[in-house]
């Protein structure tokens, strides 16, 4: 496995943990950090010991969008597209499209770039200290790396134009009023709590939660007659796995299945 400067990977039980390691910035991403989290991503996609990944920040925060003492000026010599195109846009691939469970981990602030990669994520986790800040217009930029497709999905219209215009941040029950977040957990409850759900993927029907993420995403848009096909579809895929034998086995013998993500 790699060595990283900028983040911690690290697999333990079937949990790929991605800590965002930068905590004398507030985890900023610099070019580096999002060179290593693509990295790890793409690890952690293929790699079989991983069934579940937790994506968090180390020190008081979880990730504060963009470092701009990294980032380009304005003065036309560095391209903000292209910044998004090589560095962002493939991490939010990499994680919509991972057929695993993500959790983001909202230890700290998550602004900016920072908070579309917890929204990129499948289930997120908030400390009740934690808060989340739009920040792009506040530097006179639009939400980016996601956040146009997040906000009025998770929102709704007004309230997403409104988040997006007004960089007014939102506290953790407010997020968990919200819809934007799953749970929020006193912050000395925080990493049990964290650690526990992900054990409970991990030890899951993996390829199943691999079919949900993406019939969910395509529910999204699809229309109905669509829907139903893709779920014949993949249900047959979901009946044909170990697992579901595994389960029905359990069911039948009065026993907690033993999964094994297959």
């Amino acid at each position: 496995m790699s060595t990283f400067s900028t983040i911690l990977y690290t697999i333990e039980d079937n949990v790929g943990t991605i800590t965002l390691n930068r905590p004398d910035s507030y985890n900023a991403a610099n070019e580096q950090l999002t060179t290593e989290l693509q990295q790890a991503l793409a690890d952690a996609t293929t790699n079989p010991d991983v069934r579940c990944v937790v994506l968090t920040g180390a020190g008081k925060a979880f990730c504060s969008g963009q470092d701009l003492k990294d980032a380009p000026s304005g003065d036309g010599k560095r391209s903000l597209s292209d910044s998004l195109e090589r560095r962002y846009n493939p991490i939010v691939r990499a994680m919509t499209s991972m057929p695993k469970p993500i959790i983001a981990g909202i230890n700290g602030v998550a602004a900016g770039a920072g908070l579309s990669l917890a929204l990129a994520a499948d289930v997120r986790i908030m400390s009740s200290a934690a808060r989340l800040v739009e920040a792009f217009i506040g530097i006179a930029l639009v939400p980016d790396s996601g956040a146009t497709f997040f906000y009025p999905r998770m929102l709704g219209y007004a309230r997403a134009f409104e988040f997006a215009t007004r960089n007014a941040p939102i506290a953790a029950d407010e997020a968990l009023r919200l819809g934007l977040v799953n749970t929020v957990v006193h912050p000395k409850a925080f990493a049990t709590v964290l650690k526990s759900t992900a054990t409970a993927y991990a030890n899951g029907p993996t390829q199943s939660y691999g079919f949900v993420k993406h019939l969910l995403q395509q529910g999204l848009t699809q229309p109905l007659e669509h829907m139903l096909e893709l779920e014949k579809t993949y249900q047959q895929r979901a009946g044909e796995s170990a697992d579901y034998a595994e389960g029905v086995a359990a069911f039948i013998e009065k026993r907690s299945p033993k999964f094994k993500g297959t």
